[in-house]
């Protein structure tokens, strides 16, 4: 007999939303989402708040190239992208990036 595979664990995270997307998330600065990965706590905030999607991704699904994700401090481009796992009381931010001279 072998062991079953393991059921995904959906992870209760909290997402800190910058200023520019508050009116998104009825002026809140941070939403509790649940999800096992990056992908699966955006796209609860995609249903929870819808708007973000637009505004996070371009049209190929990819994160958009001025928009940062982070979890615990760690840019999820130098982890595992989207599918970087959440554990149950992690933070992700969202942080757009600045330019200026």
């Amino acid at each position: 007999m072998t062991d079953p595979l393991p059921v995904p664990v959906q992870a209760r995270v909290k997402v800190r939303i910058p200023s520019q997307l508050r009116p998104l998330s009825a002026g809140a600065s941070e939403v509790g989402v649940d999800g096992g990965t990056v992908a699966d706590v955006l796209a609860a905030l995609e249903s929870a708040h819808p708007g973000f999607r637009d505004r996070l991704f371009d049209d190929s699904g990819a994160l958009r190239r001025f928009v940062n994700v982070f979890v615990a401090d760690e840019d999820v481009r130098f982890l595992q992208g989207l599918a970087t796992p959440v554990a149950e009381g992690s933070t992700i931010s969202i942080v757009p990036a600045v330019a200026g001279g």
